[in-house]
């Protein structure tokens, strides 16, 4: 009997998968207890009381929580900058576990929205998930973007977590897969839905929308060296909990050092904003 050869099929070209760690990393998830002590922390600190922090004059801030939280996790930080004179607007987030490209699209239609009402640029602070999606945003719409500001946001590898949160995404994931309404799924690693997400966020930044890149090595949830993307404009290391970014006294002096700069042209602003005494 002959030997029949059958024509080789090529399987299609898939995008490539987010890094998922050979041996997955164990930050030290106890760590994320000292959450109350930071914010109890924060209103005994001068940065609270508005020392060192530029006036806001109007300015708009666009607040992303992060994965699993809503924009109440970010009410301090809210309550924070409106007492400092900036106009804030939130994510419209319940819990941050939609597709990625689903939450962006809602995110850059609330950023487009916002900047025309302010007739500037805004900056972003973003936390964790919300991180990622403010280095996307950026990229997509530098337009609107007066510059970013990620706390712990793993952008580097958005799977190195600690194997508790990697479980949590694996749990929303099925149940995405399983066609529950308003969570990410599987297909969401490398499908088609999230293209222009992931095109984004591997895209280039324009040099004048800076970047500020905060981590902690005792992040208790996140491998703090995911956090430093090579190509932010500043990858500045603070003592936090990851949890207790959007309440640490030490983070907020670093985005009060992020608010004082200005992207040039931006509504007549000056390239750097003078800091209250």
């Amino acid at each position: 009997m002959g030997v029949i050869s059958l024509p080789r099929v090529h399987p299609p070209h898939l995008p490539p998968i987010p890094h998922l760690p050979g041996v997955p990393h164990l930050p030290p998830l106890w760590r994320e207890s000292r959450m109350g002590l930071e914010a109890a922390a924060l209103r005994r600190s001068a940065v609270w009381r508005g020392e060192g922090v530029p006036a806001g004059d109007g300015r708009p801030v666009l607040l992303i929580p992060g994965f699993m939280a809503g924009d109440g996790s970010l009410a301090t930080m809210t309550q924070w900058l409106r007492a400092s004179g900036y106009r804030t607007r939130r994510a419209g987030i319940r819990a941050n576990v939609s597709c990625s490209e689903a939450a962006c699209a809602r995110l850059e239609a609330r950023l487009e929205g916002f900047a025309e009402a302010q007739g500037r640029p805004v900056t972003i602070i973003g936390q964790s998930r919300g991180g990622i999606f403010a280095r996307a945003l950026a990229a997509r719409r530098p337009d609107l973007v007066e510059n970013i500001v990620t706390l712990g946001a793993p952008v580097v590898s958005q799977l190195s977590v600690h194997p508790l949160v990697l479980l949590q995404i694996g749990l929303v994931g099925a149940l995405g897969s399983g066609h529950v309404p308003g969570l990410f799924s599987m297909r969401c690693l490398r499908g088609d839905c999230c293209t222009r997400f992931r095109d984004a966020l591997a895209g280039p930044l324009p040099e004048d929308v800076h970047w500020v890149a905060l981590y902690s090595r005792s992040d208790g949830i996140v491998d703090w060296r995911a956090c430093c993307a090579p190509e932010a404009s500043e990858l500045v290391e603070v003592r936090s909990s990851h949890c207790g970014m959007g309440l640490n006294a030490g983070v907020y002096e670093e985005v009060a050092r992020a608010l004082a700069i200005t992207r040039p042209g931006a509504a007549g602003a000056p390239h750097e904003t003078p800091l209250a005494a």
